[in-house]
């Protein structure tokens, strides 16, 4: 009984380490490098807050202040006055915030109508959730912002509820270097 219970044990660990050297083995699909990422953003056409298709091509050549947003999601409803506030002061620059709200069509529709929101909200629905992933969400986290620059550049990344003053002082920032 001893030989046949070493026996046994023998060739199940054998068996999980082939297992193990070929899942080990395998090619997992590479990260898309963030410049990618951004040029599948920029090439998407989706629905804004009333259901309108919109190209987001549209905002190429711009600062942008993309941010991944829910309904569900408190410190991204909480941020959403001050980006509107933002977006006014920039009003003429050649920075421009977009919404991209990881919910459903019909939530992020009535939402827009409550809050008078400033600038463009677009329906990126689950899918949001991979491409904010893509352009650095690890964590995968609400609410999640990338500065991108008009060349099509992440610029810098936030996690969590913004400080409004770090994010004057990067758009600032990055867009005297642009001048430069």
């Amino acid at each position: 009984m001893n030989k046949r219970f070493i026996s046994i044990a023998l060739l199940c660990g054998t068996l999980f380490g082939a297992l193990g050297i070929y899942a080990g083995n395998l090619k997992t699909a590479p990260e898309t490098p963030q410049g990618d990422a951004v040029k599948q953003l920029m090439a998407k056409t989706l629905p804004d807050s009333n259901g309108k298709q919109q190209a987001l091509a549209q905002w190429n050549q711009r600062l942008l202040v993309v941010n991944f947003w829910a309904t569900w999601c408190a410190p991204c409803v909480q941020e959403m006055p001050e980006l509107s506030e933002l977006q006014q002061e920039l009003k003429g620059k050649p920075v421009q915030i977009l919404g991209l709200g990881i919910d459903s069509p019909t939530n992020i529709s009535e939402f827009a109508k409550k809050l008078n929101v400033s600038y463009p909200l677009y329906v990126a629905g689950l899918d949001g959730s991979e491409l904010s992933r893509q352009l650095g969400n690890k964590a995968g986290g609400l609410p999640f912002t990338v500065l991108i620059s008009a060349d099509g550049k992440v610029l810098k990344s936030y996690l969590g509820r913004l400080k409004m003053n770090e994010l004057r002082a990067d758009i600032a920032k990055f867009s005297a270097e642009k001048a430069k």
